[in-house]
């Protein structure tokens, strides 16, 4: 995979991300923003929001179509074009890039990093192969589509053309087949319309009183539909720059717009989820195709053009029958007077959609997290193990929460992003830490743990250490050379079909490649220019990350009997140390119980008796002899210091700890 990189400036704060899938996704997880259909053998295109492109075969009765997904972006696709006959394909994505694909193998042949924000939508003209792209960043840039596809690794040097002058996001764009108009729409709700050929901009056109969603270009460049968030559909005549038809066939804003081949008819898809076919110049003359089940995203004749394609927020994608005009298909032309027949909201075909994760929340473990899809099925993923855990079916999603999660502190060491429908989680160094969430393996991977074991593990380093199995440097030993255990964490292993993601904090894709494939030549070198040096230090140099402290105060119950002692201590311990160990501390050091006592005068069976006494006692563990209170509540021994400050002392003021002896123990040491 080649990549052309635009001037981007200095290197910004990094931030690693993966996903949380199986290990081939058939369904699409989220809304569709585009479609293609290749008319030569029938596949279709499908551009989706969980950032996967899919391939269908449209022309088999079977109900299972998939062929194969094409995956290489980490945000929505928002827009694809098939181009050079349909041997390749272009997307425009919300990781900011876009991206050639060979079509028919399915792989990403180059990534053009020339737009600074969400590139939101292509135009293509057949004729001269040229691809314009455009985005949230105001800019348009044409990209000559065989040398794009032409790109090797000793020549992936790209040239590009920019049209200026947008003062505002820009969200649709079209061009006529032998490229001579490109018009663009944008949230200043007017047409601007460039020659591709000289890049001048040649007018611009008011009309709209909401953003512009979506614009044809008729085939001889002399007129423009668009289709706006303001519910209407506009004709506009280039040659004389005016709006000629207003068309209000739709309650919401028209997101998709699809004309008939004389450019005479358009069918449009409008966010009130109706798919309406207009006689442009007779509006009143128009029907309804069908009600989709949400807001319309995008349309696409199927072969015969007998049906549309629709995709919508949803994942299904239908093809609904096209009512008859006279008799004829919309290619035909009919009288002016002629009328439609009956729609019939007849649905020819569905490619079924999966279920996207709408909602989840991280357990007070911070391990696992549960999700709520748009089905209503709650599940349980294990984001350490970077898995689904369990699928509990339609549940009660606050009542598993309440069985779930266990009074216990840790911090917040990932976040979880579901734009896409999959869980995608996100370990930074930002404004939360991925190696702040430390604990005992008992509690944190009790799988792993072994009896009376102490050890200490970190979250993010495993986990880290984990994703990045696979990668040797380039500067490192020959893999014959390395220590057994040199890569990896020890204790467990990640699917290797998760795609980990390396990206500046604020979006902007710097990799994106497989657990598996870190092991490549290409991707090894990749990773070394690319991995920040907070995971460089942990998963190659070993580094053990900081452990954080809490300041803590130490003093005496008021009903503890004769304290010797009524000073305030004031310590210091690691976060994760359970409280258990704050009472050996006052038994030992405080109380000072395990010293034997001097016996003075006393005789040596007087003293043996003492000592005898003493052994038994320093037997009986520390938290059956002291009491820790804080804020006037008993504390659990086995709970941590940050569990105790978040749940039982709840101020920003240092944590102070009261002890006092249990009544069958007293201060001196004596049972």
């Amino acid at each position: 995979m080649l990549t052309h990189k635009g001037c981007q400036g200095g290197r910004k704060k990094m931030q690693v991300s993966f996903v949380i899938r199986d290990a081939e996704e058939k369904q699409h997880r989220n809304g569709v923003n585009a479609l293609q259909l290749d008319p030569n053998n029938g596949k279709l295109y499908s551009a989706g929001r969980d950032a996967i492109i899919r391939v269908w075969n449209t022309r088999t009765e079977s109900s299972e179509k998939y062929i194969q997904s094409m995956e290489h972006h980490n945000d929505w696709v928002n827009d694809i074009v098939l181009c050079c006959n349909g041997r390749n394909l272009i997307s425009a994505s919300c990781d900011t890039t876009v991206k050639v694909w060979n079509a028919h193998k399915g792989f990403c042949m180059s990534t053009l990093r020339t737009h600074r924000d969400y590139v939101q939508a292509l135009a293509y003209a057949r004729d001269r192969e040229q691809v314009a792209s455009a985005g949230l960043d105001k800019a348009i840039f044409l990209w000559d589509v065989n040398t794009l596809t032409a790109l090797t690794a000793s020549n992936n040097t790209v040239t590009t053309s920019s049209l200026t002058g947008s003062k505002d996001s820009i969200y649709s764009l079209a061009m006529n087949p032998s490229g001579t108009v490109i018009v663009s729409g944008s949230t200043e709700n007017i047409l601007r319309i460039w020659d591709p050929r000289t890049c001048t901009r040649s007018m611009k056109l008011r009309g709209h009183t909401e953003n512009v969603r979506a614009l044809v270009v008729s085939p001889d460049g002399s007129q423009v539909v668009s289709g706006s968030s303001d519910g209407t559909i506009k004709v506009w005549n280039l040659g004389q720059q005016r709006c000629i038809q207003t068309i209000h066939v739709h309650k919401e804003g028209v997101w998709a717009l699809l004309m008939s081949e004389n450019f005479q008819y358009v069918i449009s898809g409008s966010r009130d989820k109706n798919i309406i076919v207009t006689e442009l110049r007779n509006p009143s003359n128009s029907v309804l195709v069908c009600e989709e089940r949400a807001p319309v995203l995008s349309l696409g004749y199927n072969i015969d053009k007998t049906g549309v394609w629709a995709t919508t927020w949803n994942s299904d994608i239908r093809c609904w029958k096209l009512p008859l005009y006279d008799k004829c298909t919309l290619t035909s032309s009919g009288g002016m007077d002629a009328q439609w027949a009956i729609a019939s909201n007849t649905e020819l075909t569905c490619i079924k959609g999966g279920a996207a994760v709408k909602k989840c929340v991280v357990l007070n473990d911070k391990r696992y997290i549960v999700t709520k899809d748009t089905e209503e099925n709650v599940a349980i993923y294990d984001v350490l193990r970077v898995m689904k855990k369990e699928d509990l079916g339609k549940v009660d999603f606050d009542e598993e929460l309440k069985k779930r999660n266990k009074q216990v502190y840790i911090p917040n060491w990932f976040t979880v992003d579901l734009k896409t429908g999959m869980p995608t989680i996100v370990l930074g160094q930002d404004e939360v830490d991925c190696f702040a969430a430390w604990v005992s393996i008992e509690a944190g991977l009790p799988e792993c743990a072994e009896p009376t074991s102490e050890t200490k593990i970190n979250y993010g380093k495993l986990l880290l250490e984990a994703l990045l199995e696979s990668w040797t440097p380039p500067h490192s030993l020959p893999q014959s050379e390395l220590e057994p255990d040199s890569h990896g964490n020890g204790y467990f292993q990640v699917p290797k079909h998760t795609p980990v993601i390396f990206s500046e904090v604020g979006g902007r894709t710097v990799c994106r490649l497989l657990v598996r494939d870190a092991a490549g030549e290409s991707e090894s070198t990749l990773l070394h220019e690319t991995v920040p040096q907070w995971v460089t230090d942990v998963v190659i140099e070993k580094t053990i990350p900081k452990f954080l402290k809490i300041p803590f105060f130490l003093q005496p119950h008021p009903q503890m009997i004769k304290p010797e002692r009524t000073k305030k201590d004031r310590l210091v311990a690691n976060e994760f140390i359970q409280c258990r160990k704050v009472c050996e501390h006052v038994l030992e050091k405080v109380l000072g119980a395990e010293t034997t006592p001097s016996g003075g005068n006393a005789s040596n069976s007087s003293q043996n008796s003492q000592s005898d006494a003493n052994s038994e006692g320093s037997q009986v563990p520390a938290e059956d002899r002291i009491e820790l209170w804080c804020n006037e509540v008993v504390v659990d021994p086995n709970m941590d210091l940050r569990t105790v400050r978040h749940f039982i002392w709840k101020q920003s003021t240092d944590l102070t700890f009261q002890y006092k002896t249990k009544p069958n123990f007293s201060y001196d040491g004596k049972l």
